[in-house]
């Protein structure tokens, strides 16, 4: 038998800025109250569980903590041009540029700051914590971020 368990809502949230490119395009500079849903599905281990929802939520929030109130800098991008200096971020679309305190970005290892990447990265995150707490009881981690309501992309990996 398969068991899922999800944790949602609560302390699984942050504000963050971004823009994402798409079509050639680059949308403006704009952020997000974003929400995330974490869902682990496995068999029970010998305690008759598939993860601790507090280990959960505390692996999620800790994510979330490192992501709150940036910048997400998609540092893996095709189209965007980069250029780390000692005190800021500079970065160039086209004949766009900004630049940004060194403090307040996050350079994410992922191609674009869509909703999708972020639940990858989120993904990625939660295997590596899980996996060095030695669950290896778990078949797939589903990641859900939410940057409006009713707007939600989805990651789903199976272990």
């Amino acid at each position: 038998m398969e068991y899922r368990v999800r944790v949602e809502r609560n302390k699984l949230k942050f504000a963050a800025a971004h823009f994402a490119t798409f079509e050639g395009q680059c949308e403006p500079l704009h952020g997000h109250n974003y929400a995330v849903t974490i869902e682990v599905a496995g068999t029970l281990t010998d305690d008759s569980w598939v993860v601790d929802f507090s280990t959960l939520k505390s692996l999620g929030r800790a994510i979330c903590d490192e992501l709150d109130h940036k910048f997400l800098l998609q540092r893996d991008s095709r189209v965007l041009q980069l250029d780390e200096g000692m005190s800021n971020w500079k970065v160039r679309f086209l004949e766009r540029g900004w630049v940004f305190p060194k403090g307040d970005v996050l350079p994410l290892p992922i191609d674009n700051t869509t909703a999708e990447r972020l639940a990858e990265y989120f993904v990625a995150r939660l295997y590596d914590a899980l996996h060095s707490r030695g669950a290896t009881n778990l078949t797939t981690i589903t990641v859900g971020v939410e940057e409006a309501p009713g707007q939600t992309g989805w990651c789903t990996t199976a272990l």
